[in-house]
């Protein structure tokens, strides 16, 4: 049995998880972001204690973090502010006396539908975050490939446009300006909508015909389409699995291969796009699974 924690900025998720991703139990606890950095720890190992009650034994720890994570186990770049440059790694193995694994969760979405997913299947899979950011991971014959740097994946991170909007990365046009749910509300504005205040919203206007909602999809298409044709030019996986919210979009699916067909480099697109499986359980899932793969 493992243990997998998904810490995201409202709820801290944990679950005891057998060797075929079967979860034997799951808890939920709010994430207590205002009450700082020391709360979170205390909170993350109060959870774990509990998991490892009911398991009768220590049990394998992984965390889903939010953000990037240096080679030295800080977290960066985390919409919960107070875990940024904190020895997160190092204090956590501090207080439970032996060693953790932690990935961010793009790589821990990415293993959790390679192992118990849409890529189970595959040699290669490489999961696709689109939600309030853009990120991804990769996954090799069933093990997580961070890289030397540990930012195989970023994908999102990479310039569509350098006069494009600025990121907070300090680029200009990255894709995540662009694919993200945000960047998605953001372009259409930017194109004269006012009405719609959701990504969904933008969609369903699209579907009735509105003129600037159709142009914002438009865009939306052929951004993933440049996007991800990039990816599969260098690392040519043999699925994509999409998720995140603008994952539920369904022409992504319907007209998003055509879309990357147009830029791949090859004169017919193979690779399968794919649905994601394992939605909200994919951090806990991907985070057990990251001692044995």
């Amino acid at each position: 049995m493992q243990i997998g924690i998904d810490l995201g900025g409202t709820k801290i998720e944990g679950a005891l998880v057998d060797s075929g991703g079967n979860f034997i139990s799951r808890q939920r606890h709010p994430t207590p972001r205002e009450a700082g950095y020391t709360a979170i720890l205390s909170q993350i190992v109060s959870l774990i204690h509990k998991l490892e009650d009911q398991a009768g034994r220590n049990c394998s720890v992984g965390i889903a973090a939010p953000g990037a994570l240096d080679t030295q186990g800080r977290i960066k770049n985390s919409n919960t502010q107070c875990l940024i440059g904190e020895p997160f790694q190092k204090d956590l193995e501090r207080r439970l006396d032996r060693p953790v694994r932690i990935e961010n969760d793009a790589n821990c979405f990415a293993l959790a539908e390679a192992l118990y997913g849409a890529g189970q299947d595959m040699p290669s899979v490489f999961g696709v975050i689109m939600g309030t950011g853009v990120g991804g991971g990769m996954v090799i014959q069933q093990r997580l490939h961070t890289g030397l740097q540990h930012i195989a994946g970023e994908w999102g991170h990479n310039s569509l446009d350098p006069d494009g909007p600025a990121c907070y990365c300090g680029q200009r046009g990255c894709i995540e300006t662009y694919l993200s749910g945000p960047g998605f509300l953001a372009d259409y504005r930017c194109l004269g909508g006012v009405t719609a205040t959701t990504p969904e919203a933008v969609i369903c206007e699209a579907e009735a015909e509105d003129p600037i909602a159709g142009q914002a999809l438009d865009n939306l298409l052929d951004r993933f389409g440049k996007a991800l044709a990039g990816v599969i030019n260098i690392l040519d996986p043999h699925v994509i699995v999409l998720g995140g919210g603008l994952s539920n979009i369904s022409q992504l699916y319907e007209n998003g291969p055509d879309r990357i067909a147009q830029y791949v480099f090859n004169p017919v697109l193979k690779t399968p796009l794919r649905r994601n499986v394992n939605g909200d359980s994919a951090g806990v899932l991907g985070a057990a699974g990251l001692w044995d793969r």
